[in-house]
């Protein structure tokens, strides 16, 4: 880790007409097959009577290229704060979005911030066949924050890493969890592109309405970046914005 009429007797077709028929679309293959290959043979006549056309030149001037360095000097490598790799084999936990001001810890989050694998599978309808998943997709660690703003409103972030190998294991993942958004059991709608990602998505869900029951309103954002996948989940009892989502997700986002 994730619907016979009756046919009405028709005469059969005479045979004659058939036959005729057959034979005169015989005859326009032949036709058409002759005037390929003498039409052909006429190009290739008159172009060998022809002057050679020379090719443009390979110019493309607006490519940059980078100096080359002096002999002896190798480039520098990034600072960790631009390598995503350096970042990711740290504390995955300190990419997480920060508690914003005056949040609340959520009643059931993790003590220290990190998520089993088993307790992660648990979570899906199907535990069985998520862990199963999650194991062939190379999973490797969790790190997740949670928070309460308001009354009702909770925030959970999930930074999903996978190990580097042969799987992409994050962008599979991602786009398992994608794929059933569209569910009328779900968002119920193919969501709005998360820009400066390679394929994230955030999700406005329809309001669940039970009676005897406060309304539930629930969004979702998708994306991954290198070996991590990202989830992001929002509910409260009154409506969540768009923006309020995208915000999450843009600055989770920034932070990897």
């Amino acid at each position: 880790m994730e619907p016979v009429p009756l046919v009405t007797p028709v005469e059969p077709v005479a045979v004659r007409p058939r036959r005729r028929v057959l034979r005169t679309v015989g005859l326009i293959a032949v036709a058409a097959v002759i005037g390929l290959v003498g039409g052909t043979a006429v190009g290739y006549g008159i172009q060998a009577d022809r002057e050679p056309t020379a090719l443009p030149p390979l110019n493309q001037p607006d490519l940059a290229h980078p100096k080359p360095l002096p002999k002896g000097q190798t480039a520098k490598p990034l600072p960790a704060s631009e390598d995503l790799r350096t970042k990711a084999e740290g504390d995955l936990r300190k990419l997480l979005l920060p508690k914003p001001a005056g949040a609340k810890k959520a009643e059931f989050a993790d003590a220290d911030g990190w998520m089993r694998v088993s307790s992660f599978a648990s979570q899906f309808t199907r535990p069985g066949s998520a862990l199963d998943f999650q194991l062939d997709l190379g999973i490797r660690r969790i790190a997740v924050t949670s928070w309460v703003t308001g009354k009702y409103k909770e925030t959970e972030i999930r930074l999903v890493q996978y190990r580097s190998d042969d799987v992409l294991g994050a962008q599979d993942f991602v786009e398992d969890q994608q794929a059933y958004m569209p569910d009328e059991d779900f968002a119920d709608d193919e969501g709005t592109e998360l820009k400066g990602s390679a394929n994230g998505r955030y999700y406005v869900f329809p309001v669940q309405k039970k009676a005897g029951y406060l309304d539930l309103y629930e969004a979702r954002a998708y994306f991954y970046r290198g070996d991590i996948a990202v989830e992001i989940f929002v509910v409260d009892t009154k409506k969540i914005s768009e923006k309020d989502i995208r915000s999450l997700a843009e600055r989770q986002l920034g932070r990897l």
